[in-house]
């Protein structure tokens, strides 16, 4: 099992320790994101006018449409796959079923190819033994 870490990160501009049992990479990437959530809210001059406690809630409200837009995407590429999946399972199907009726019109051929050497040779038969009556 994973240990659990302890890892320094900044985020706007203060000092938090991050627990997990994630690599440091992944919750410094998570300091960043903030990071950059933060810095993106700020650009708004409505945003820098709000007390703190409506910048801390704008600020959820945007991480939480983050949240919602990715596991949309999710969903919809979810969807796409299964859709993509099933168009393969119909398609291998069909390759199936053309290869057995290939087999079968192959057999076939076959059997005529039979049946139109048996009719040459009695074909044949039937001109020899007409010479020889007409002898």
């Amino acid at each position: 099992m994973a240990q659990k870490k302890d890892i320094p990160v900044i985020i706007n501009g203060k000092v938090y320790t991050l627990s997990g049992y994630e690599s440091e990479e992944y919750l410094q990437s998570i300091a960043m994101y903030i990071n950059n959530k933060i810095t993106e809210c700020k650009s708004s001059e409505h945003y820098r006018k709000l007390n703190a406690e409506y910048q801390g809630i704008l600020l959820a409200l945007n991480i939480a449409d983050d949240y919602f837009k990715a596991k949309d995407q999710v969903s919809a590429s979810e969807k796409a796959d299964d859709e993509k999946e099933k168009q393969l399972y119909d398609l291998r199907h069909e390759v199936i079923e053309t290869r057995i009726k290939q087999e079968s019109a192959l057999k076939l051929v076959e059997e005529y190819k039979e049946q139109v050497n048996a009719l040459q040779r009695k074909i044949i038969q039937m001109e020899a033994e007409k010479e020889r009556g007409s002898k």
